[in-house]
């Protein structure tokens, strides 16, 4: 059953033609013959997983019986695995169930293991020295992408529908560009956090899922869509309903701002370029009103203003986790990235800090006023196509000085950060901004380059518009326009 959503296949339980016992087996078959080769599983819970299907009511759940597996970074079911993806915590395990995970069990998933991640999420390729690298299911010799590029496998693979994921700088659209895969990230604040968390990356991180189809997008943001009152940051519910207005916007002619070029000024490849192109072909034969257009942004100050959350955030956990071990923490409790953002970490000061997140603010601003007259705005997810596994995104002087980051001062610390980010950044440019501002955006499979590989489009949307971003999918889908691995 491969081939169905997560919708149908909870309506073949509801229809007794299936049960939530054979689907679990059926998984965890192709779990057997495909992570050997994938490495996206990392954790299973098979005969709790059995026994969860065999107890539950699901006749009234949308996700009713459904199979599902949670990232393995901030997803946490009480007594599994909390390792992150990091070396530190390979022994770690949740002590409670977070509510996104409630979340999804309320809807009716059945969570049967956790998928591979890169250490503490700051990759856009998923290769933890805890764990290894995750293989494309498109070619095994390519990486699936990152953060969640364990869940990226997982559906790419076909052995479910749907994986649960998170987003903190294109965490789910990069690795659904580069696997072929729905991948939407919402607005800040639409599905819940902690408990006891409600800032995660100061509201640039958020949980949701990679798909096959709009349709699983729009009921999982029904099922996870939330205002929560101990969250730092709220969004408005969608009263509707997304899954039942499916396609009730299809006379709406949307004004779309497109663009060809880096934010950050990096090279862009002739198949993103020729994904766009062939989008907004499409787009114009719908009678959407197009142009080439982009904000008034600088995205080079903006990713800067994002490396000095990531170095502050990660010198702040990493403080508490000093204070849990009552031990300083060296360059061998965690890779040399990690390393590297710690110790730059511990030198940016407040004012530096506060500042960062006023850009964030100020781009806000600047996209909501172009979102007065563009109600979408079109960019190529990657800027290319998935790197190989053993491609060297740091240099050996790189590599060097990372090692030594800790006689560097502070402004060399910050240099080095972007210096060791800026291949990953290049294969990436386009999905931090939405991180930043707030918005929700989506990847939609759309493009095949010629190495044979997919490559995404993605779309912006104001804030709380992710029926736009869904109606703009389905367009595109029912052209059958979705490029997906058969």
């Amino acid at each position: 059953m491969s081939h169905l959503d997560g919708l149908a296949l909870a309506e073949k339980i509801r229809n007794s033609e299936v049960t939530p016992t054979e689907l679990i087996e059926e998984a965890f078959k192709k779990i057997k013959s495909e992570n050997p080769t994938l490495n996206f599983v990392t954790s299973t819970r098979f005969s709790k997983a059995i026994e969860e299907a065999q107890v539950r009511d699901f006749s009234t759940l949308p996700f009713g019986g459904v199979p599902i597996l949670i990232k393995g970074l901030g997803q946490d079911l009480a007594g599994e695995p909390s390792t992150a993806g990091a070396k530190l915590l390979r022994n770690n395990s949740a002590l409670t169930t977070s509510h996104f995970v409630a979340a999804l069990e309320k809807a009716g998933f059945i969570v049967i293991g956790q998928t591979n991640t890169p250490e503490f999420g700051f990759k856009n390729i998923t290769d933890p020295e805890l764990y290894g690298p995750t293989s494309n299911p498109w070619n095994p010799a390519y990486s699936a992408g990152g953060s969640s590029g364990g869940a990226a496998a997982a559906v790419a693979s076909g052995t479910l529908p749907i994986a649960a994921a998170s987003d903190g700088g294109g965490s789910i659209r990069i690795p659904a560009s580069f696997s072929g895969l729905v991948g939407l990230k919402p607005t800040r604040g639409k599905t819940p956090v902690g408990p006891g968390t409600g800032r995660n990356w100061q509201g640039a991180a958020i949980s949701f899922a990679l798909t096959t189809s709009i349709r699983d997008t729009a009921a999982m943001l029904d099922a996870l869509q939330v205002i929560e009152p101990s969250a730092a940051f709220q969004a408005s519910l969608y009263e509707p309903g997304y899954l039942i207005s499916l396609g009730t916007l299809a006379k709406k002619k949307f004004r779309i701002a497109y663009s060809l070029a880096s934010p950050v000024h990096t090279p862009v490849s002739t198949a993103a370029k020729n994904a766009v192109l062939d989008a907004v072909t499409f787009l114009k034969a719908q009678g959407h009103h197009v142009v080439e257009k982009e904000p008034d942004i600088d995205g080079i100050a903006l990713m800067e203003s994002y490396y000095v959350m990531n170095a502050g955030e990660t010198a702040a956990m990493f403080k508490n986790l000093e204070k849990q071990l009552a031990r300083s923490l060296t360059i061998t409790d965690m890779e040399l990235m990690t390393w590297t953002l710690f110790n730059a970490g511990k030198h940016i000061s407040a004012a530096d800090y506060s500042n960062s997140l006023a850009l964030w603010d100020q781009a806000a601003e600047k996209m909501a006023a172009f979102n007065q007259e563009y109600d979408l705005y079109l960019t190529p997810t990657t800027a290319t196509t998935a790197p190989k596994i053993a491609a060297e995104l740091q240099t050996p002087e790189q590599i060097q000085q990372m090692k030594q980051v800790e006689k560097l001062s502070s402004t060399e610390q910050m240099q080095l950060v972007w210096d060791m980010f800026e291949k990953s950044l290049a294969l990436s440019p386009f999905t931090q901004q939405a991180n930043l501002t707030g918005q929700p955006a989506i990847s939609l499979p759309t493009h095949i380059a010629e190495n044979g590989l997919p490559l995404g489009i993605h779309f912006t949307a104001p804030k709380n518009r992710e029926e736009w971003l869904l109606e703009i999918g389905l367009e595109f889908e029912q052209a059958r326009l979705f490029k997906m691995r058969e």
